[in-house]
């Protein structure tokens, strides 16, 4: 009886793996962005079969490993569809690659004069769309090299240079998958977990197909958070400085370190007690002022390596002017750029209604310098917390606060929220890696205009499940 329920999961697994596949070849080689229908319905589809995936293999690891890697294999000879960002990686690569500094020229300085600095240049100006032709780059160095890569082994090619860019990204999926695993299993969770994010469509589309390097800074990011776990903080802080220099986005957990640098600390005054024995009542005045010079001293020690690092590998690209474009560049996001926002949405809506016009500069200036008052208020109420877990945790509450209130909210920024709420109990960022394809019926029509009805009801979900979660439900006694 028992060898036939077996043989019947095992067919259904199959299945269920083979329409998965189908979707995705469909997906990959039969979708423009510009049908929404058919999007949300392969998209839908593909969540539900990886939802029943791992019910029924999250014992069986070896076959949910071979199909996260046989899915992404699907994408490898396709042209991302959803995206034109992959068509300046490129251009960047190939500038660099050509002596010329990425961060000191757009690419329509070059195209305007009727220049053609690199190799494909009109095909890819044409190809990446006004905004990326039309702005300096802000991607940070690490994320440079990946593109440099790129024009190494495919410098005269745009299919090869998505190869070898979607090759570097499965590659990282591989460490995350290895990390992930292992801090996993060091925090007594079940290791399937990190199928919810390796196996889940949102992140094999928007990464792997779509070519976006979150998937590089999830891999440093993880591998990171391991270290630490693990004590070895001073190789945490290099890997952690790599993750920044792949996106810039990790800058916001730098607060939120002294949380578990206070469990260290803890640990490191047991030692002391242990090995050198003292009287009672000096132990109350040894304790703080030990306490408080080593926790200084690791923590200061942990943002010098992180600082010195980056700027190491921002060095080969410095330059009076470099600063002012990327900063601009940069300023860009907070002030001018907005998509698929939701506090932000409402507070415009409600100065259209007072002053008649869009109050997006003076609303990113305001939320530039809210959110790390409130990081800090956050790290200072969680202080208490002192386990690798609650590290994770407040990450996950920090870098959900920043994307409710941002005005820009790309689908694959969330990520970087599954990948850490896989070692919580929380659920809303799963659920956001499903409805936030809501967002691509922006693009449904020739011209570019956002289905407000559609964002909203992103967010009634999210902002439903996210309360019910962190605000009603009980916590679950360990």
């Amino acid at each position: 009886m028992l060898k036939t329920a077996n043989i019947k999961s095992n067919l259904i697994s199959l299945l269920l793996a083979i329409l998965s596949l189908l979707c995705y070849v469909s997906f990959a080689y039969g979708l423009e962005r510009t049908d929404t229908f058919k999007l949300l319905t392969l998209y839908t589809a593909l969540f539900f079969l990886f939802y029943k995936l791992i019910q029924l293999l999250k014992h069986n690891l070896t076959l949910l490993t071979w199909l996260v890697f046989g899915f992404r294999a699907i994408f490898i000879l396709a042209i991302p569809n959803l995206s034109q960002d992959f068509y300046r990686f490129i251009w960047d690569g190939r500038m660099i690659l050509e002596g010329l500094n990425p961060y000191l020229f757009t690419p329509e300085s070059f195209i305007g004069k009727g220049e053609f600095p690199i190799i494909q240049a009109q095909e890819l100006y044409n190809s990446m769309g006004t905004l990326n032709g039309s702005h300096f780059t802000n991607y940070p160095p690490l994320n440079q090299l990946c593109f440099v890569i790129a024009g190494v082994f495919a410098g005269k090619s745009i299919l090869g240079s998505v190869v070898v860019m979607r090759l570097l990204i499965i590659t990282a999926d591989f460490g995350t998958l290895i990390y992930g695993k292992k801090l996993l299993e060091k925090l007594k969770l079940p290791t399937y977990h990190i199928f919810w994010y390796l196996l889940n469509p949102f992140i094999i589309i928007e990464l792997t197909g779509n070519l976006h390097f979150e998937g590089i800074m999830i891999f440093f990011l993880i591998w990171s958070l391991y270290l630490l776990h693990i004590s070895k903080w001073k190789w945490s802080a290099v890997i952690l400085a790599f993750t920044i220099s792949v996106k810039l986005i990790p800058l916001l957990f730098l607060p939120v370190y002294y949380v578990w640098f206070r469990k260290q600390n803890v640990i490191a005054i047991s030692n002391v007690r242990k090995k050198q024995p003292v009287q009672k009542d000096k132990i109350a005045t040894l304790q703080a002022p030990l306490n408080n010079i080593n926790k200084m001293s690791r923590l200061l020690g942990f943002y010098s390596i992180v600082t010195i690092i980056l700027l190491i590998s921002f060095l080969p690209f410095y330059s009076s002017e470099f600063i002012v474009h990327f900063t601009e560049t940069t300023t860009l996001w907070f002030t001018s750029f907005e998509f698929n926002a939701s506090i932000y949405y409402i507070i415009r809506a409600i100065g259209y209604w007072f002053v008649d016009f869009n109050i997006i500069t003076y609303y990113g200036w305001f939320i530039a310098f809210l959110i790390p008052l409130v990081i800090l208020y956050i790290t200072y109420k969680r202080q208490h917390k002192t386990k690798t877990s609650d590290l994770i945790i407040t990450m996950l509450f920090v870098l959900s606060l920043y994307y409710f209130t941002a005005t820009t909210v790309h689908p694959w920024y969330i990520a970087t929220l599954l990948i850490l709420s896989i070692f919580t109990r929380y659920k809303f960022a799963l659920v956001w890696s499903f409805v936030v394809m809501l967002s691509y019926a922006a693009y449904s029509k020739s011209n570019y205009a956002e289905n407000l009805w559609l964002v909203g009801l992103e967010y009634i979900v999210i902002y439903g499940v996210f309360i019910y979660e962190v605000l009603l439900k009980k916590p679950i006694k360990l």
